[in-house]
């Protein structure tokens, strides 16, 4: 019998309390920096990086219900207080209410690559959100993606390397380090990451800090 799924009222945020540009402080409960998961799935990755990193809130956005209801009732388990979970749109969530210059480090791990070409439009990573996230983060801010998809990485680097737009040109390309939380092998220590290993696929990634 499937384990019940219980509600953490102090791990979520309601899009519905929310009023605008959001004080970060007031909403997470407690200051420092914050670093964001884009797609949290089953939340390993902020699990793992909350235990691993105390003193860095974490705050991790999930469109799926059956993901992010998953995601709570295992971040209360833990009795982390250093995560907060939002179910919402992420673009939306980016260009209504996350402030300027406030985010420390954007995680986007292996979102979905919408493969079929008349679907390209509903990839998230893409100018318009690109734009968002350079405006989110701080100066020397870090965006890091890892993506198994190699069509999709390669518009990806197009699209922070390419100097022409003036969101693209703040960014500049740096290695790629595994993250605390990540096992030995790993670089992002997601699901799909331990995934994609077992099943030896190619994985790409790129990082880049906000000049």
């Amino acid at each position: 019998m499937a384990r019940k799924l219980k509600e953490y009222p102090s791990v979520t945020l309601r899009l519905e309390d929310l009023n605008g540009e959001i004080n970060l402080v007031q909403v997470i409960g407690r200051s420092g920096p914050l670093h964001v998961e884009i797609g949290t799935g089953k939340a390993t990755f902020l699990i793992n990086q909350a235990k691993a990193q105390p003193n860095i809130n974490f705050l991790g956005i999930e469109r799926a219900n059956k993901y992010y209801r998953f995601a709570v009732d295992r971040i209360g388990r833990w009795k982390l207080n250093n995560v907060k979970l939002i179910r919402t749109d992420a673009a939306v969530f980016l260009a209504e209410f996350l402030p300027a210059e406030s985010v420390d480090c954007f995680h986007i791990y292996f979102p979905d690559p919408w493969p079929k070409r008349r679907h390209y439009k509903r990839r998230f990573l893409c100018p318009a959100n690109l734009e968002h996230l350079v405006r989110c983060l701080k100066t020397g801010g870090t965006l890091r993606i890892a993506t198994d998809h190699a069509e999709y990485f390669e518009e990806i680097q197009r699209l922070i390397t390419d100097k022409k737009d003036s969101s693209q040109g703040r960014l500049e390309q740096i290695e790629f380090l595994p993250v605390s939380g990540a096992m030995e092998g790993e670089l992002t220590g997601t699901n799909y990451e331990r995934k994609y290993i077992k099943d030896k696929r190619q994985i790409y990634t790129i990082a880049a800090v906000k000049k």
